[in-house]
């Protein structure tokens, strides 16, 4: 089989040929048919994240086809077409992972391969309406942005929300749910393009946080959002809670910009907030994203496709971070 493999932090993905794979108890083989990249790899590539291990195979989103089962396998999977939950080992409670939880494509070998091995609870059926490409670029972000706003932001019918940062794959998650759950949804980021592409997704308007009174536009021509979700945190998460109304939600999900230089707590108690913090999901969470697409007929956004082959160009183009949706990598 074919896989991108790392070998060391700045260096670029090696692409090797291995053995084919065979699956033990419990554990499918799927052949992939697409893989989608996420900012995670990027980070692994540049050295900054914890654990990193030469020649492990990234990638943590994947699509394809069960083409081998081992012992105690349900014998149904055979042929039929999944999606991979790359979260893995999540734990007992839904409000957090155990000791025991990881992420596909570190420290286990990812979906930038032919095909991968996998537990079999780690499956589900591909939503019929998704092409491949759309497929894989489902499970990770899908899922973050599932429970960020809802098993942990509560996000509820006819609240403003602000999403910042849009165009990223999480981000635009973000914005199709919470269009779909019928929120107010309005965006920041810093590029007008993205704000228009958000839009015409059904955002009502966005502000660009480039301009340095960014929040006194949105608090002038919007008033306070009920929710935000942030991944940036950094020097301007005060300004977050000076937006946000009384009472109202901060739910993160990274922290791009670092931690805040200050955090003014008192505004946290004065104004009621709830400051959440959240990652990937349960396989509840997976299960109810999942269902959730397929309810509204929504598809992930797919900026671009690359081949295998060309895995590297598309980790490269995330040091500026041009895209709106998911980079994709075409496989099978």
């Amino acid at each position: 089989m074919k896989a991108l493999v790392i070998t060391e932090p700045h260096q670029p993905l090696a692409l090797e040929e291995r053995p084919d794979l065979e699956a033990a108890s419990g554990q499918v083989i799927v052949k992939l048919k697409a893989a989608a990249l996420n900012r995670r790899d990027f980070w692994i590539t540049q050295g900054m994240y914890p654990g990193i291990k030469p020649g492990v195979i990234l990638g943590s989103d994947g699509a394809g086809v069960v083409s081998q089962i081992g012992e105690g396998v349900d014998a149904s999977w055979i042929g039929k077409e999944v999606v991979i939950n790359p979260s893995l080992d999540w734990g007992d409670k839904q409000q957090a992972f155990g000791n025991e939880f990881s992420i596909l494509g570190l420290p286990v070998d990812g979906t930038f391969a032919s095909e991968i091995v996998v537990p079999e609870c780690q499956l589900h059926e591909k939503p019929s309406h998704m092409n491949w490409q759309e497929a894989a670029a489902l499970p990770l972000a899908g899922l973050t942005a599932y429970r960020a706003l809802f098993s942990q932001g509560q996000l509820k019918q006819g609240e403003t929300i602000l999403i910042t940062g849009v165009g990223g794959g999480v981000a635009t998650f973000l914005l199709q749910y919470a269009v779909a759950a019928g929120a107010n949804v309005w965006v920041n980021s810093s590029s007008p393009e993205k704000i228009q592409k958000a839009v015409e997704l059904g955002a009502k308007g966005g502000f660009l946080y480039t301009d340095e009174d960014w929040a006194k536009q949105f608090a002038e021509a919007v008033g306070a959002p009920s929710l935000i979700i942030d991944s940036a945190a950094g020097p301007t998460y005060d300004t977050l809670i000076d937006l946000v109304e009384m009472g109202g939600r901060i739910v993160n999900f990274g922290a791009t910009l670092g931690s805040p230089d200050i955090l003014e707590m008192r505004k946290v108690f004065w104004k009621q907030l709830r400051l959440q913090g959240t990652t990937m999901g349960s396989p509840s969470d997976f299960d109810a994203m999942v269902k959730f697409n397929v309810e509204h007929g929504l598809k992930p956004i797919v900026d671009s496709v690359y081949s295998l082959e060309e895995g590297n160009a598309a980790i490269e183009k995330m040091k500026v971070s041009p895209q709106f949706g998911k980079y994709v990598i075409n496989i099978g």
